[in-house]
């Protein structure tokens, strides 16, 4: 009575190379095939090639990505590791030794002759500070300058435990903003000035006044330890059961006799005369 189901359509014959790849991709979807890790590569690695297939000098900004990109390890999620170009590759685009410049403070007499200084700089033709470019100006005006600052800064931050604690007293602005000022080759006769006699800062601080520092940021350990342990044994001297019943009886002695309200009069009349 019913009619068979015709029959299937046999599958058409594939080579063997493609039966043997997989099926076809997804339209739609790219087919490129993902690179090795250590193909990457970076804008400041790229940077660096077309500048040395120019022949041109490497400019400040390539120079600071090829420092930071030589103290990286080679693959994020590896152990950090030491590679045996980068003593080279931070000597040639560095102009001096920036580990003995990290590792003492820029007032220590070694330092300063490794480091470029505005009387010390010994350039051939310095450039025109009104006709240079930004860079160049940056580069023999600015951070010769600066980079002391900076390294003393360090210094500084590392005395004041800045490292080692998530809140600390110390601004590094403010202390920055002392050190060039004390430091202006302007200034060289004259006395060490504080940060607030400084007269630009007095007057910002006038329009701009800054909220008070919070005392546990003012408190060394010591005197923290001093303030919290006598809390602690006046606590523990309010528990007693005998000062707390000397303590309830003086509360009702106060009420009774309406102390506060008699203590008031007494400094009204002392106004008055």
């Amino acid at each position: 009575p019913g009619k068979p189901p015709p029959p299937a359509a046999a599958p058409l014959p594939q080579p063997r190379a493609a039966a043997a790849a997989g099926p076809a991709p997804r339209p739609g979807r790219g087919t490129w095939p993902r690179s090795a890790p250590g193909a990457a590569v970076t804008a400041a690695t790229r940077a660096r090639a077309m500048a040395a297939a120019r022949g041109a000098e490497l400019g400040l900004w390539e120079r600071v990505c090829a420092e930071y990109e030589a103290e990286q390890p080679q693959f994020p999620d590896a152990p950090e590791q030491k590679h045996g170009s980068e003593s080279l590759e931070t000597g040639a685009l560095w102009p001096f030794p920036v580990e003995q410049f990290c590792s003492a403070p820029a007032a220590d007499p070694v330092v300063g002759r490794l480091l470029p200084t505005p009387e010390a700089a010994a350039f051939a033709d310095p450039p025109d500070p009104k006709t240079c470019s930004p860079q160049e100006y940056l580069e023999y005006y600015i951070f010769p300058v600066l980079l002391p600052g900076m390294a003393e800064l360090l210094h500084r931050a590392e005395k004041e435990k800045c490292f080692e604690r998530k809140r600390t007293k110390f601004v590094a602005c403010d202390f920055l903003t002392e050190w060039l000022h004390n430091k202006n080759p302007k200034r060289k006769d004259e006395a060490f000035t504080d940060l607030f006699s400084i007269p630009f800062v007095n007057d910002w601080l006038k329009d701009h006044p800054r909220p008070p520092t919070p005392l546990s940021l003012l408190l060394s350990e010591d005197e923290a330890s001093t303030v919290i342990q006598s809390f602690w044994r006046g606590y523990r001297v309010r528990c007693n059961s005998e000062v707390q019943e000397l303590r309830r009886w003086q509360r009702q002695l106060r009420e009774e006799k309406n102390i506060v309200s008699r203590v008031e009069e007494f400094w009204t009349k002392q106004e008055a005369k």
